[in-house]
């Protein structure tokens, strides 16, 4: 209660204060300030706001009463057990898969040498001393700290409150771990390294934000697949048009620091005109170069330093791939083959393009293509021969007599492993999952092919245990949404000052949305200056939440050190026995 009573006086305070859309607040770099509490209110609302908690907590505890002999959880004695001992069992390992193809367990021994063999003892990574790792983390934090200090005027007041905020913050190491990869035999691991309230993250953070500025001279690229169907409805396809589309192999892994850099340095060079002149470009290519090259985390109790390629976790990975490839995509790709390329667009790693083959040698026009894609830095691409169907991002694309269609990709593998109907999620989680998925359905089909996977999803929710009964109301108000709205691309609309936002984490049978208005109507409502008000209800921690860890706690028969050395031992006889 006393943090509902916090963030209502925070947004009283806002609103009274005329600070709510301050113009120097920027979303993605804003940090909260630790030490700043807010006033107390008015009087009058300070009393009414104790008597508004009063209710809600007498309300809660009316509930527990009258579920007090129901039970109340969505587990079996025997499935909670054994949820207890999964939980507790050092030695085993459970991990979200590659792909999303659902959970998976693993011997930690197995788990640990895979980890080691095919990643950190390779020649991607180098092994560091605790002692190493501390006295390098404390220097780059002195170092970036001295650098943002000497570039402080080439900074806006919304970078400097960000960076003075976060640099507050005790930070933890980056933490390595990898993702079973089920759908590869053998089954291998995906490397990820979880960056979270780390320091270079703080870094990486504000570099993501001022690349995302660059995006849009990046001529491939694209949003999402929604895009892409809206931009082929308005093209004109010629005869002899041919589809293809494209893979990065191991994209960020293979985009080498040097080339990148030198990449977002010729881009920023040559697109100087468009760029504001107050983009602090030194500073952003100083500290773009010292998070690439000092990616820095723990495995298990080691500690590793990545040596090659994009740091892994890092959050400007995605926009850092898509502006140094997309430098080279403008200027060499687009403009020497712009007369065979009648579309062409890159999400990331996945590359659809339109090909339109000259009259003179077409086959040695799009080797020649294929060659170009292929040539900068170590990056390499899988791409598919010119055909008439290709699958981008979820969409199938289809060309038939000079038209495009368009339809629901699906990957056979996928669980679909919807929310399940006893599982503690908000009401309003399986509504949007439904009324989200029949808008993307609807935008990506034909009114035959919607009918047909509509009809898909509904038979998979069912296998989840829901009832016909209980999604028909939930269909049908979707379906009238999207009647209403059916050609409309939604957006993220901003957080409205004249509206009073509670949050709450919701439990079957504990408060309701309509508890907490009703109570809010008759005790508070008349007294804040807010137009209205909105329950934002999240979700309690659910069973992945609880069972897969990033950090490893490995079992006390389990020495990594000792299985270091004796990789170590193994590859040099290999080694000395090769000829």
């Amino acid at each position: 209660m006393l943090r509902l009573a916090r963030s209502i006086r925070t947004q009283y305070y806002l609103k009274e204060n005329g600070t709510a859309n301050d113009s120097t607040y920027e979303k993605q770099i804003y940090v909260r300030n630790a030490n700043w509490h807010p006033p107390p209110a008015p009087w009058t609302i300070e009393e009414k706001l104790t008597d508004f908690e009063k209710a809600l907590k007498q309300k809660h505890q009316n509930l527990l009463y009258k579920h007090q002999k129901t039970n109340i959880t969505n587990l079996t004695p025997i499935q909670a057990k054994a949820m207890r001992l999964l939980k507790n069992n050092k030695d085993i390992i459970i991990k979200p898969t590659d792909k999303n193809l659902g959970p998976a367990i693993m011997d930690t021994s197995k788990y640990v040498h895979q980890i080691l063999t095919e990643h950190l003892l390779t020649d991607d990574y180098r092994q560091l001393s605790q002692l190493e790792t501390e006295d390098r983390m404390s220097q780059l934090r002195k170092d970036l700290k001295n650098l943002i200090n000497a570039n402080i005027k080439n900074l806006s007041q919304s970078e400097i409150t960000y960076f003075k905020r976060s640099l507050l913050s005790r930070f933890r190491l980056p933490i390595f771990y990898g993702l079973p990869k089920v759908h590869k035999t053998p089954v291998s691991l995906r490397p990820v390294v979880s960056t979270t309230n780390s320091l270079l993250a703080v870094f990486s953070t504000w570099l993501d934000f001022k690349m995302k500025s660059l995006l849009p001279l990046i001529k491939s690229h694209i949003h999402n697949s929604i895009e892409v169907i809206q931009a082929l409805k308005s093209i004109q396809i010629p005869k002899n048009a041919l589809l293809f589309s494209a893979d990065a192999v191991s994209m960020y892994t293979n985009i080498d620091t040097p080339t990148g850099i030198s990449s977002i340095r010729d881009f920023l060079d040559v697109n100087k005109e468009q760029i504001p002149e107050s983009f602090p470009v030194n500073l952003f290519l100083q500290v773009l170069e010292t998070v690439m090259d000092n990616n820095i985390f723990s495995f298990a109790n080691t500690y590793w330093h990545q040596l090659s390629g994009t740091a892994m976790g890092t959050p400007t990975a995605c926009t850092y791939a898509t502006v140094t490839y997309g430098h080279f995509e403008n200027t060499q790709i687009l403009q020497k083959f712009n007369n065979q390329l009648l579309y062409y667009k890159r999400y990331i790693d996945d590359i659809f393009g339109i090909w339109i083959p000259p009259d003179n040698n077409p086959s040695d026009s799009w080797l020649q293509f294929k060659q170009l894609l292929n040539s900068w830095g170590n990056l390499k691409w899988k791409i598919e021969e010119l055909s008439t169907h290709t699958v981008f991002l979820d969409l199938n694309i289809k060309l038939h007599n000079n038209k495009i269609t368009t339809s629901t990709f699906q990957k056979q593998m996928n669980l679909y492993l919807y929310i399940p109907p006893l599982s503690a999620h908000p009401p309003s989680c399986l509504k949007g999952l439904i009324a989200g998925e029949m808008r993307r359905y609807w935008l990506q089909n034909s009114p035959k092919g919607y009918e047909s996977i509509l009809l898909e999803f509904i038979k998979r929710l069912l296998n989840r245990g829901h009832t016909l009964a209980s999604l028909t109301p939930i269909l049908t108000q979707a379906a009238q949404i999207l009647d209403k709205n059916h050609n409309q691309i939604s957006k993220y609309k901003d957080v409205d000052s004249s509206t009073l936002y509670i949050h709450r984490t919701y439990h079957p049978y504990g408060l309701k949305r309509h508890d907490i208005r009703q109570i809010y109507d008759k005790i508070l409502h008349e007294h804040l200056p807010f137009k209205q008000m909105t329950v934002a209800i999240s979700r309690p921690l659910n069973l992945k939440d609880i069972l897969t860890k990033t950090k490893l706690q490995l079992p006390p028969s389990i020495n990594i050190e000792e299985i270091i050395e004796d990789i170590n031992t193994q590859s040099d006889k290999t080694t000395n026995n090769k000829p």
